[in-house]
């Protein structure tokens, strides 16, 4: 059953809207990524479940109950903040314990909820320490720390590790990964970063300029994405978007791509959308990650359609454990990953091979899956 509901938000600035009809649903104890460039309303979202931001119109539910009006103090909820938004005047403990002390809960019940949570995040030595003393990674526990000894309904995370270096954002990824496991605690978390959506979710709601694109499982919104500025979005490197032609070949669909003083690249489409062979003859673009175009030998054999193509390699680029290689295809550079030991030289033509069951069309036009 759905634990937090979000219906039809709607939310505006005078005249400008930042949020249009939001509608999106997690279950209890799962984890929400809310995911989007900058400006695109993910934390106008977060602060909305808040109460920190009154809504336009809709409908917001924690548990059955309506929260609309409610203050934010009245919604069971707990945040954590890019900023850390700790007090430099208190240790760690009494930064722990403030929310706490404010709400009148006897001091051995404090003590002990201190105790059990410093030794959750392992902060237990620094407790004496004031948050001048901390490292960024040290400030971002005692952050979760306070908002776990509320124990809540919902834990709020507003970009809590963009303030870190790459390293120590990793470790602290899965440091929040192990947390939800354990706890297993209703989380809504907005991120710019995609990578952490993917590895972190169990639901990804993905916005653009206040809209919601797509919502649905890590799995769904990568290998299924519904338009090109999703398919866009996540991954890493992106998924490569490819003008291409669609022709026809007897009673079957070929995907044909022009290449700048070469010969076009045609590829039979085996189990093609229904949609598709109303664009025979006109533009679409083809979509491919870059782990579904790699070196023969690393191809996947498991798949059920592939082709191969004597492609130019333009550049390559080691990168430990892959090799990524750039070919062009309808006028774009187009990134294939290959096995870290593939024999593959730039300025030659080598064999690629397409996994066709991991191909995505989309109109031109409308820049929508073609289902």
């Amino acid at each position: 059953m759905s634990f937090l509901q979000i219906q039809n938000l709607e939310k505006s600035f005078g005249a400008t809207r930042i949020l249009k009809g939001v509608t999106l649903e997690i279950e209890e104890g799962g984890f929400l990524v809310l995911v989007g460039p900058s400006g695109c309303g993910k934390s106008t979202l977060l602060n909305t479940i808040a109460g920190l931001e009154p809504i336009t119109s809709g409908e917001i539910r924690i548990g059955g109950r309506r929260v609309n009006d409610l203050h934010p103090s009245k919604r069971d909820i707990a945040m954590v903040f890019q900023s850390y938004a700790l007090y430099p005047n208190m240790t760690v403990a009494q930064n722990i314990a403030f929310g706490m002390e404010i709400r009148g809960v006897p001091k051995p019940e404090r003590d002990k909820a201190i105790a059990d949570v410093a030794s959750l995040l392992q902060i237990g030595h620094l407790l004496d320490r004031k948050p001048s003393q901390l490292s960024g990674g040290q400030r971002q526990r005692v952050a979760m720390g306070r908002a776990l000894v509320r124990d809540p309904q919902v834990f709020l995370f507003d970009e809590p590790l963009s303030n870190l270096d790459a390293k120590l954002r990793i470790d602290m990824r899965t440091e929040i990964k192990r947390l939800h496991q354990r706890m297993g605690t209703t989380i809504v978390y907005v991120t710019h970063d995609q990578i952490e959506a993917m590895t972190l979710a169990t639901k990804i709601a993905v916005l653009k300029d206040g809209i919601l694109q797509q919502f649905g499982t890590p799995a769904e919104i990568y290998n299924n994405p519904v338009n090109m500025f999703v398919a866009d979005f996540m991954g890493s490197p992106a998924m490569n978007l490819v003008p291409a032609t669609i022709g026809g070949n007897g009673s079957g669909l070929t995907v044909n791509f022009e290449r700048e003083g070469r010969p076009p690249v045609s590829l039979a489409v085996t189990d093609p959308p229904s949609g598709l062979a109303g664009f025979k003859g006109k533009k679409v673009v083809f979509g491919v990650r870059p782990e579904a175009l790699t070196d023969p030998d690393g191809a996947d054999r498991n798949a059920s359609s592939t082709a191969t193509a004597d492609l130019h390699i333009e550049v390559v680029e080691p990168a430990g454990s892959d090799t990524f290689a750039v070919t062009n295809l309808g006028g774009k550079g187009v990134v294939a990953r290959l096995r870290a030991d593939a024999n593959v030289q730039p300025g030659t033509v080598t064999p690629l091979t397409f996994n066709l069951t991991k191909t995505v069309f989309f109109d031109p036009a409308t820049e929508n899956r073609i289902h």
